[in-house]
């Protein structure tokens, strides 16, 4: 028996290095520094893992030219399928192009290409970014009554997710006449862009009731210059978007009002899934979206789930 196992072992060994090595996927990451991009990147691996696939990253640093280039590069070494979080949304229709090219499956993740019709085999993971503005707003709105000036602190202008949850925004306001946007521009997505803005809107005197920012780090920021300035919690309600345990902590503080949940590890795990239907040629909608979900301070507690 003992002489059994001894032959048993090396074979079950070289099995299951055989089993990682029957896949290969490239990933290239917009910005891997970005709080929200960890996110994925984490859930990547984390799903690659239990797939038993071999994932190799590489980081655009937020260049279009560059991410262009890493995307070429995995198709020539001829990896099995290629997963992109594109650093432009407008600028994916060559990657588009030489995957489709190369016969090499793509799968677009938390951002969707700014040209909506993918040709098969391409296919987009991500979350309906006008439906996170709708949600924002209906919040705000209800909270302020239906009356008030508010200010929107915008992501990347290059991004369609910034114009999407804009856009979803104002689509809300067309059922509150009595709220107006006052001022509407770019933070970056960044904390520090963020809190200038508002220091900046204070400063000038505009006269605004609540914020709407684009993501968390931005109303973070928000909530910064708010209590810099003297204003009480609460007094100027500042909702975000992403409900990673940042933004969830400062709900917990009184500093954001409510966020709205998009779900990083969903994205990250279909992403794989729908990456390997298409290696194995089984049939994928070309466009998956996972739902967003409003955080409202007696919910932090459920969400913080996500992250434990």
């Amino acid at each position: 028996m003992r002489c059994r196992s001894l032959f048993l072992a090396p074979l079950l060994l070289l099995a299951s290095s055989l089993a990682l090595a029957d896949y290969r996927i490239g990933v290239s990451i917009a910005k891997v520094d970005d709080n929200f991009m960890t996110y994925i990147r984490s859930g990547l691996q984390d799903a690659a893992r239990r797939e038993n696939i071999q994932i190799q990253f590489v980081d655009a640093q937020g260049d279009v030219v560059r991410q262009l280039n890493q995307v070429q590069d995995f198709l020539s070494q001829q990896v099995d399928a290629v997963i992109v979080l594109p650093a432009d949304t407008g600028g994916t229709a060559r990657m588009t192009r030489a995957a489709v090219e190369a016969k090499i499956p793509l799968v677009y993740v938390n951002r969707h290409p700014d040209t909506r019709e993918l040709p098969a085999g391409v296919v987009t993971v991500a979350s309906n970014d006008i439906e996170a503005g709708q949600l924002q707003m209906r919040f705000l709105a209800e909270k302020l009554g239906g009356k008030g000036n508010v200010v929107i602190i915008k992501g990347d202008l290059a991004q369609n997710a910034t114009h999407d949850r804009t856009e979803g925004v104002k689509q809300v306001l067309k059922d509150y006449p009595g709220i107006r946007i006052i001022e509407e521009q770019s933070g970056e997505w960044t904390r520090n862009k963020g809190m200038d803005l508002t220091s900046n809107w204070l400063l000038a005197g505009i006269p605004f009731d609540a914020i709407i920012a684009n993501n968390d780090e931005m109303a973070i920021g928000a909530a910064m210059a708010l209590q810099q300035a003297g204003k009480t919690k609460g007094e100027i309600p500042v909702v975000g978007i992403d409900g990673l345990p940042d933004g969830l902590a400062a709900i917990k503080r009184g500093q954001l009002a409510a966020s709205v949940f998009q779900d990083p590890k969903a994205q990250s795990s279909k992403a794989v899934d729908v990456a390997l239907k298409l290696i194995k040629g089984e049939p994928v909608e070309p466009e998956i979206w996972v739902p967003f979900k409003l955080i409202t301070p007696d919910q932090v507690a459920l969400f913080e789930q996500n992250f434990n």
